[in-house]
């Protein structure tokens, strides 16, 4: 592969990204590769039987791609590279995503650790399917997690590829120690040393409010995430700005002497997936009331005639969804049918035309929601869509 020039200040997922836009596209073919990681996939090993199952059905739909037999059999070597790497559970990084591009021609085998994918999806092109890559970070963006006590704040700043501390706030709190009752009344030393308590906690936590707020002032945070033991993880909600309120994404269980970046990172994970399976049910909603008046559809082949006019603000996807189709090759549209796209030349086959959907979606900069609860996907035929315009 051609040297790649990168500056100091890039990051690895930079670097690995700027080498994938750089592959040049020629009559090699570049296998690539997304893999949830989830909880759910790793148990009982069910991402290597997605994973398998994905690799049959791309060996299978190589015919169709009308490839020369030195391609396919690279193609296939690929392949099994890429299975004999996820084999081993040693070999997956500790995050809830991976993706893997190869190409045996150019000595391509890179491997980034992803924060989430959309879906596990295995593709064959000219070129590295990155577009996904590009995506995350931006759908990602940044979310502020401060990890509370009664005296303490740890902030941190979470990104889809870390978290970094910043500077921690603490409390000018109150010394333990006896009650004073140098007062006449019987308890009166309790009864205002546990006010002052009180005052401290409440001034304590409108402070982190309050900073909260002027980091976002100075940049805008995409989300909020609190965190603490107890009734302290909730304890800052009633004091934050209603501008930050709304973007809160819920709370997580912390200790805050035993916080990491690396555990406040899989900590805003968790919370964030929660969020995103609530409004993942919503848009489910959304879709099902505007089929009625036509600001929404369902189904792939209205999907992709949406998709192709640039009409779909939201893909909403059956995570189990997939099958064959074909691409117009002066158009690039999408089709499950040849004649539906004859007319822009000779058709291309594709091995899944819902995962090139959701590369299509993703070029457009279209909110891309995989469905997985069973009750929300059942409403989708295969891909649905909310519209910009009717």
């Amino acid at each position: 592969m051609p040297a790649v020039k990168t500056t100091p200040a890039m990051t690895d997922v930079q670097r690995q990204l700027q080498r994938l836009n750089e592959v040049p596209a020629g009559a090699h073919r570049v296998v690539s590769c997304y893999l949830k990681l989830e909880p759910r996939d790793r148990a009982r090993g069910k991402y290597l039987i997605k994973l398998k199952n994905r690799i049959r059905a791309v060996e299978a739909g190589l015919e169709r791609l009308g490839l020369d037999r030195a391609i396919r059999e690279a193609v296939t070597r690929d392949l099994q590279r890429m299975q004999e790497h996820f084999r081993s559970p040693g070999q997956l990084p500790a995050a809830q995503g991976v993706a893997l591009f190869a190409c045996e021609p150019l000595g391509l085998f890179e491997v980034l650790a992803l924060p989430r994918v959309h879906r596990s999806r295995l593709a064959v092109d000219r070129t590295p399917l990155v577009r996904e890559l590009v995506a995350v970070d931006e759908e990602f963006g940044r979310i502020a997690a401060a990890v509370v006590d009664r005296t303490t704040a740890r902030l941190f700043e979470v990104t889809a590829f870390g978290a970094a501390e910043l500077p921690p706030i603490t409390a000018n709190s109150t010394r333990g120690g006896k009650f004073r009752g140098d007062q006449d009344a019987p308890g009166w030393g309790e009864h205002a040393y546990h006010n002052r308590i009180r005052e401290e906690k409440q001034r304590h936590f409108d402070r982190i409010a309050q900073h909260l707020f002027a980091l976002d002032r100075r940049s805008p945070f995409r989300g909020i995430v609190l965190a603490g033991t107890g009734t302290d993880a909730t304890a800052v909600q009633p004091f934050l700005h209603p501008y930050l309120l709304d973007r809160l994404f819920g709370s997580a269980r912390l200790n805050v002497k035993d916080a990491t970046p690396a555990t406040v990172q899989a900590a805003v994970l968790e919370v964030r997936e929660e969020f995103e399976r609530t409004a993942e049910r919503l848009r489910v909603h959304e879709m099902e009331e505007g089929l009625g008046s036509g600001w929404a559809v369902n189904g792939v082949r209205p999907v992709l005639r949406a998709l192709a006019r640039g009409q779909v603000r939201t893909l909403l996807v059956d995570a189990e969804a997939s099958a064959p189709g074909f691409r117009g090759a002066e158009s690039g549209q999408l089709a499950l049918a040849a004649r539906d796209v004859r007319e822009n030349g000779e058709p291309l086959p594709v091995v899944d035309v819902v995962d090139d959907a959701i590369e299509e979606a993703l070029a457009q900069r279209v909110a891309v929601d995989v469905v997985h609860a069973p009750e929300a996907a059942e409403a989708i035929d295969g891909m649905a869509a909310l519209l910009r315009f009717r």
